[in-house]
């Protein structure tokens, strides 16, 4: 059964019919678009086709009814829960792009956006992981792994095995290109020594993409990507970092000591490691902001509610003008966001370069979804200072958004470089 149907399956049970108002709002935004359809010119960027319109309403009901209840739980244990892994995947949320043939849903960019969004809205780690399974290891497979390896992985990673994306080492953030993990020719194999750092489901993963030197003389033009199986003697997971906030999802280092992996475990050619890494980046950096899109409205989602229920001066709170606009901001700079991300979902799509508007919706997105989430705490008052209302697990969260898949300094660094090469 093709993912797709799964997931129409899943949308029309009635088992999944929440009747909670939260699960109600969890599709209240883009449901209100409708899908594409060929007779209408122009269309707006929020349209969505019939089967991305699916997806995503499977994705919010899932959140509701599955994620919801375990985001206190799964937040306070810093763990992801297996079960949860497990629904996620047999829901068909992990192989969105990957062609059904190989058990995927055959569907867009854009498809998995849309998830990567409702699942944010009811936790963002959730959503992490689900966003760079999809949007980077994925993809990374799909557009430069050999048939070998893509009938050999593609399968797993649209069913049931999670990828771990190892590029970030302790000297190596934002300068990604100064990796000390090298990758040494013997034979018919090569042999990787180095260590990572900071890497995503790295705990949970069955197999890793490694960037690591097979020519260190050449600089960055000797990166290579590796495919490493979970359990191949010499990698070892460390202890999972104890972090601010999408605590469920794993962040840890990954050893590689005399890990030995086959020539055939190359992805792509030896050497272009480095141009798969800036263009699958890209593609992350869409992801992440859909992300910090869904956040933003996970935290609105929580907070309206309150604002009318909750009465001062014998008047609801949301009645004020004061909050009225301050609700009235928060609303226009996550439409403003939401059309960022989008727009560059679709660009990337229509094959069209997208590296400075992938840098401007994770910027732009990243500093919505922390002052939305931070306006939210105040608007609920002492209320949402505790856990009650989850806002501040949302406000936790929103700042990784600064930091991973490149610094909002790195992304306002790029932007300013490539709108000043206009006028060169």
């Amino acid at each position: 059964m093709s993912r797709v149907v799964a997931a129409q399956r899943l949308v029309s049970s009635p088992s999944l019919h929440c009747t909670c108002r939260s699960a109600s709002r969890l599709l209240s935004t883009q449901t209100a678009q409708p899908p594409l359809d060929a007779a209408m010119s122009p269309l707006p960027v929020t349209s969505v086709t019939e089967d991305e319109a699916m997806m995503q309403a499977a994705a919010a009901r899932f959140a509701a009814d599955e994620v919801m209840p375990r985001v206190a739980s799964m937040d306070d244990a810093s763990k992801m829960e297996p079960e949860l892994i497990r629904a996620i995947f047999d829901s068909g949320f992990m192989g969105v792009e990957i062609d059904e043939q190989y058990g995927g849903s055959g569907s867009s960019f854009t498809a998995a956006c849309l998830v990567i969004e409702e699942l944010a809205r009811a936790d963002p780690a959730v959503s992490v992981m689900v966003d760079i399974h999809n949007t980077i290891v994925n993809n990374c497979f799909r557009m430069w792994g050999s048939q070998r390896l893509q009938e050999k992985w593609l399968p797993r990673l649209a069913t049931d095995t999670l990828g771990s994306f190892c590029l970030s080492e302790a000297s190596s953030g934002s300068d990604a290109f100064a990796l000390r993990t090298t990758a040494t020719q013997k034979g018919d194999s090569y042999v990787l020594n180095g260590e990572k750092m900071w890497i995503s489901s790295s705990a949970e993963a069955g197999v890793f993409l490694v960037m690591a030197n097979a020519e260190p003389a050449a600089g960055y033009k000797g990166i290579t990507c590796f495919v490493v199986p979970a359990g191949t003697p010499g990698l070892t997971v460390g202890e999972k970092e104890d972090k601010l906030g999408i605590r469920a999802s794993s962040t840890c280092p990954v050893r590689l000591e005399g890990v030995r992996v086959p020539k055939t475990a190359i992805l792509g050619e030896r050497g272009k490691g480095y141009k798969y890494a800036i263009e699958i980046l890209n593609e992350g950096r869409i992801g992440i902001g859909a992300q910090m899109v869904g956040l933003a409205q996970g935290a609105l989602d929580r907070t309206l509610p309150y604002l009318h229920q909750r009465t001062q001066f014998g008047t609801p709170i949301a009645d004020f003008q004061g909050v009225q606009h301050q609700l009235g901001q928060c609303a226009t700079e996550l439409e403003a966001a939401r059309l960022l991300v989008y727009n560059a979902a679709r660009m990337k799509e229509a094959g069209v370069p997208v590296v400075k508007e992938a840098a401007m919706a994770k910027l732009f997105s990243s500093q919505v979804a922390e002052r939305t989430a931070s306006r939210c705490i105040e608007l609920l008052g002492g209320v949402g200072f505790t856990k009650a209302f989850g806002v501040e697990k949302l406000y936790r969260d929103a700042k990784i958004g600064a930091i991973y898949e490149g610094t909002s300094n790195i992304q306002l660094n790029t932007i300013a470089k490539l709108i000043s090469n206009d006028f060169r």
